[in-house]
């Protein structure tokens, strides 16, 4: 009797195993397409609301977790079975210089080209982050996104610089009052002390490590002044430099190394 106990213990607590262990292997659908290579979270977020992402036929819910074997349809195309043993794509990240009038967004919304019709990259990438249509510069793509949450979660702090052409002078007590920190009264938040040098008469440089929803515009005009031409030209350690509009260039793996790297203690 004390051996078939032992043996329906044995039993029941490999059975209690793997019920734990399929319990492990479930994946937010979100994070599925991101590491996929099909979009960033957030894209995939939107895409689910839009009623574009099925699992087995069925419309997918916000905030739903999938687990192996089950069928991912988004946006019409079949992206296969979840499957924790399903290869990732190599990865792929590109510097891209967005003209303005292009957005950075494939919503429909728009009617505006968007960055990826721009690139006509032969493989599925999407833009790290966003540039909003009248600015310009630089915009990283990639099919990683686990990259794309690292580089932009506000909380790590990562640097992204600009060059700024404002409709008026830039005084002594404008870049104090950049430098410290602009009340928002529309996003009710201070934004964080950065750094401002002036480089032409109305003209700044200024590196941020936040990204608020058009936070350079709207510091602007809360100082009373109004943006005329906003260019990004480094995020982290990767510049722009002299890649002409429109074009892209892959990351050099010097550039890819010094990225990891300072990417190692940042949170996704």
């Amino acid at each position: 009797m004390a051996y078939q106990n032992n043996n329906r213990n044995n039993n029941l607590k490999n059975n209690q195993g793997q019920i734990s262990n399929q319990k492990d292997i479930t994946i937010r659908l979100n994070k599925y397409l991101s590491e996929m290579g099909i979009c960033s979270r957030r894209e995939a977020d939107r895409l689910i609301e839009d009623g574009k992402v099925s699992v087995d036929g069925q419309t997918a819910s916000a905030g739903m977790k999938i687990s192996p074997g089950q069928r991912i349809v988004c946006d019409g195309k079949l992206i296969g079975s979840a499957d924790s043993q399903k290869k990732k794509p190599k990865p792929i990240l590109l510097v891209v210089n967005k003209p303005r009038g292009v957005v950075c967004t494939t919503s429909e919304k728009d009617r505006a080209m968007n960055i990826v019709q721009l690139v006509e990259y032969p493989e599925r990438v999407y833009p790290i982050g966003r540039l909003d249509k009248d600015s310009e510069g630089l915009i990283l793509m990639t099919n990683q996104g686990d990259l794309v949450n690292k580089i932009m979660r506000a909380a790590n702090a990562h640097e992204k610089e600009y060059m700024v052409t404002i409709n008026k002078p830039v005084t002594k007590e404008f870049l104090k009052k950049m430098r410290a920190g602009v009340w928002l009264e529309e996003l009710h938040t201070m934004t964080r002390p950065c750094k401002v040098e002036v480089t032409g008469r109305t003209e700044f440089r200024i590196t941020l490590t936040q990204g608020l929803n058009r936070q350079i515009r709207r510091m602007c005009q809360a100082l009373h002044c109004n943006v005329v031409g906003l260019k990004r030209v480094r995020i982290m350690n990767l510049k722009l430099g002299n890649l002409k509009t429109g074009t892209y260039r892959k990351v050099t793996a010097e550039e890819y190394e010094k990225l990891l790297k300072l990417l190692q203690d940042s949170r996704g």
